[in-house]
């Protein structure tokens, strides 16, 4: 698909033609795709507009990081400025650290808060540890998920005692997250917890932890 057909698609009336046409920019190098991006930024339809930012993290250009942190912190619709968090994480810059911080103390729609610290994570930025395990103490049980996976992914060796409480939750998904995040921390205890872990009674749980175990016997 050429770059005129792509570019004339998005003007088209018909969102599904939009969409189709972010989809064809997969293929287009950033500097050509950015611009193209942009024209939908606005668009009256969410999934469109969901798709354009989403596409400003995968294809980095300059541009995309001020578009990105300026719609985190000030578009009105809160799953826009979560693909807007998750696209920071994308990006893999750190000038986003403070902007994700912001979101997830101040933005008051959980969504928000979970895209910006599954990013945190994304970034792999020590400083997020301090953030983090102050996410694990919401009452939202995505949140800590994503706190938990994230300080795994930053390599947070002194949130071992922090996260490992959560070996005996009730929901297997903060267990499974624990048994991979503990495969990034090579501590005695973490060890002990993922082979009581691989006797989860939830195949997912015990897997992981099996996985991990392997990683750091490696």
């Amino acid at each position: 698909m050429n770059i005129e057909k792509i570019s004339a698609q998005l003007d088209s009336p018909d969102s599904r033609d939009r969409l189709l046409a972010l989809a064809a920019l997969r293929e287009i190098s950033p500097e050509t795709a950015v611009p193209l991006i942009k024209k939908v930024l606005n668009d009256e339809i969410l999934q469109v507009r969901s798709m354009a930012v989403f596409a400003l993290g995968v294809k980095v250009t300059p541009e995309c990081y001020p578009i990105l942190v300026k719609l985190l912190e000030t578009d009105p619709d809160y799953g826009i400025r979560a693909d807007a968090a998750g696209a920071l994480g994308y990006l893999a810059d750190n000038r986003a650290f403070e902007a994700l911080v912001r979101a997830f103390y101040e933005d008051t729609e959980w969504l928000v808060r979970f895209s910006a610290a599954v990013s945190l994570g994304n970034l792999q930025d020590k400083r997020a540890e301090t953030v983090l395990l102050d996410a694990l103490n919401s009452e939202e049980v995505v949140l800590q998920q994503a706190a938990i996976a994230a300080l795994g992914e930053i390599k947070a060796i002194g949130s071992v005692d922090s996260i490992l409480r959560f070996a005996q939750s009730e929901d297997w998904l903060i267990r499974q997250r624990l048994a991979e995040a503990l495969g990034n921390l090579n501590t005695d205890k973490s060890i002990s917890a993922l082979k009581y872990l691989a006797k989860d009674h939830h195949p997912q749980v015990s897997e992981a932890a099996k996985i991990s175990l392997q990683r750091l016997n490696h």
